[in-house]
């Protein structure tokens, strides 16, 4: 008799644990298990901001891929770095840090890079790329910036800034992927899966 039982589900590991990244893979039909890889960010270095976008999603990867927890599963990796004047740009320091970069970025553009590593711990194949959107910023004065550091909001996002929070007013508009700003751009994780022979339609819940 024909066997017509549908093929069992991937398991999705999401290696981060940024509530906007999980929140967008829900948004988007998935319902990913969160590891978070407890990577020290800051002891990693890379040439070029893409890159080290990429050395930081590959690092968190590789982080969850050899726990028990992700066997034969999918694992997605991403890190985020704001692009300015050729320097990467993650999580601010402090406040006072935070509001030096708001002052630096009004009225100019960055380019945010997220780098993504897929793993798929069943076989060992890997696939990885940085994404790269262009962000416009506005020019909010020094109230407005000092009212949003106050908020704490910039000190937990890369660039010091986010699409889905409170700087949403702060941002002109963005030259590619919204998603990729936010943190996840799920074309580039599509193809990510096309290469390793996922259909990115089958990890639906």
């Amino acid at each position: 008799m024909p066997n017509n039982a549908s093929p069992e589900r991937r398991r999705l590991v999401l290696a981060s644990q940024s509530p906007a990244r999980l929140g967008l893979l829900r948004q988007a039909g998935f319902d990913p298990e969160v590891v978070v890889s407890g990577v020290d960010e800051d002891a990693l270095t890379a040439g070029s901001p893409a890159e080290l976008a990429l050395v930081l999603a590959e690092a968190k990867a590789d982080a969850v891929a050899v726990r028990p927890e992700a066997a034969d599963a999918l694992v997605v990796g991403c890190d985020s770095v704001l692009e300015l004047d050729g320097r990467a740009l993650g999580k601010p320091a402090d406040a006072e840090d935070a509001t030096a970069r708001w002052k630096a970025m009004r009225g100019r553009s960055g380019v945010l890079r997220t780098g993504h590593c897929v793993i798929d711990t069943a076989d060992g194949r890997r696939a990885s790329v940085t994404a790269s959107t262009v962000v416009r910023f506005g020019e909010p004065s020094d109230e407005e910036i000092a009212a949003y550091v106050s908020s704490g909001e910039p000190l937990h996002v890369a660039g010091a800034f986010t699409l889905d929070g409170r700087s949403a007013p702060f941002v002109e508009g963005i030259d590619g992927d919204p998603g990729n700003v936010i943190g996840l751009s799920l074309p580039a994780l599509r193809s990510l899966l096309a290469e390793l022979g996922v259909g990115i339609t089958g990890l639906w819940v």
